[in-house]
């Protein structure tokens, strides 16, 4: 298994790397260090610091393939797997520093949807002033300043890895009270936006810290996709993220198994409906939808459930993989959270499915941002993904993957 990320491409062969549109890709040591060498040269180069100094432009982001390339007639599609966390922020419990390191060692590309107010000390609060909802009003907790420092270096690493920093907004209101961000308006989902934006981009300014080193990217261009609080409120939410140039959007509940579409110009990642070993019904591909029909909404059940609950969490997710892997190829979307519930039990899920999966040992199998998957599903042609999007849940082309899109 490769991820597609510049440091792993390197180790492919041709034909794999192909794939993802790097044609002649060599793993001698000379292009590997060359290639380390760029990476380094880019991070070590002078920053354009950006505003009050809290990003700069730190120039190409490291770790990141070369652009992709259409398919081959013909030719069988790679199976992207993507794991994305929402939140992002590192409250001492070592989970954002854990993922990173595991993402790593398996040569894996992530998404992390950071929330804005995890950059803003509670005592900057009133610089909140979210839709429907008293100023400063949120329904997660700030984080203290320690936390916030935690998060900061961690966002920043995760960059310099090679994985896509996203936007989860800032208050996460859930539910159907007037309150929620399901009835906010498109003009209210510009306020949040415009807010989570300037706390990522003036955290020096609102928390003082000057013993920090600023996130090394230009927060207006990077940002090109987001996660809405509980997967509500996307309608309208997408006549913005579009003005704004946003490329997709990750909220939809309960997608199927299948190739995305894109709604109202944006790409559509939902999380999807995956197998729930024991049930007879799907769940939702998130750590917490499985929780939900684990513990009924406990985060702190009979730890005498664990073992079981953390098996059929891991086996839930590699479920998902292997149907899609073993047939339709759609692109397979996991959603989780750097939390402990149920003892850490989710945790533990994630890692052994990134394991499992790393471990297919197959170059058409990679493990990559939403950012890096819009890069490549962009550059298909639109025929051949046409073709895609027909083909049903666990069902792949009757005569074969070379006659079905050759024929496209």
């Amino acid at each position: 298994m490769r991820a597609i990320s510049r440091r792993n491409l390197l180790g492919m062969g041709v034909g794999a790397a192909a794939a993802l549109g790097v044609a002649g890709c060599s793993s001698s040591s000379s292009d590997a260090g060359a290639d380390k060498q760029r990476a380094k040269n880019s991070v070590q180069a002078r920053p354009k610091l950006i505003g009050d100094g809290s990003t700069a432009n730190y120039g190409a982001q490291p770790h990141q393939p070369k652009a992709p390339e259409r398919m081959e007639p013909g030719q069988t599609p790679p199976q992207f797997v993507v794991f994305s966390w929402d939140g992002a922020g590192e409250v001492g419990n070592g989970l954002f520093p854990r993922f990173l390191k595991l993402a790593k060692d398996h040569g894996a590309a992530m998404t992390f949807f950071l929330s804005g107010l995890y950059l803003l000390p509670e005592s900057q609060k009133h610089l909140y002033e979210p839709p429907n909802n008293r100023r400063g009003a949120s329904a997660i907790g700030y984080l203290s300043d320690d936390h916030i420092k935690e998060t900061l270096k961690n966002v920043r690493q995760a960059w310099l890895d090679g994985h896509e920093v996203g936007t989860h907004f800032n208050g996460h209101f859930c539910g159907t009270a007037p309150t929620s961000v399901k009835h906010w308006t498109p003009q209210q989902w510009q306020s949040e936006i415009d807010q989570a934006m300037d706390f990522v981009t003036k955290w020096r300014t609102n928390t003082g810290f000057t013993d920090l080193d600023p996130l090394p990217f230009d927060y207006r261009k990077e940002l090109v996709g987001s996660r809405t609080p509980c997967l509500l409120g996307q309608e309208n939410l997408l006549p913005v993220a579009k003005e704004l140039g946003w490329r997709y959007d990750a909220s939809s509940p309960g997608g199927l198994q299948m190739w995305p579409k894109k709604k109202m110009g944006i790409w559509d990642y939902p999380l999807q409906q995956i197998p729930f070993p024991g049930h007879s019904f799907e769940v939702l591909s998130m750590d917490y939808n499985i929780l939900a029909n684990q513990s009924k909404n406990s985060t702190k059940a009979p730890p005498a459930n664990y073992p079981g609950w953390r098996q059929q969490a891991t086996d839930a997710y590699i479920s998902g993989f292997r149907r899609a892997y073993e047939t339709n190829r759609a692109p397979f979307f996991i959603g989780n959270h750097f939390e402990q519930w149920n003892g850490g039990i989710y945790m533990d899920a994630v890692e052994e499915a990134v394991k499992h999966i790393a471990n297919e040992q197959n170059n058409d199998v990679h493990l990559v941002s939403f950012r890096q998957f819009t890069d490549w599903i962009d550059a298909q042609d639109p025929e051949v993904l046409r073709k895609l999007q027909q083909i049903p849940v666990g069902r792949r082309p009757s005569a074969g993957w070379k006659s079905y899109l050759t024929a496209a």
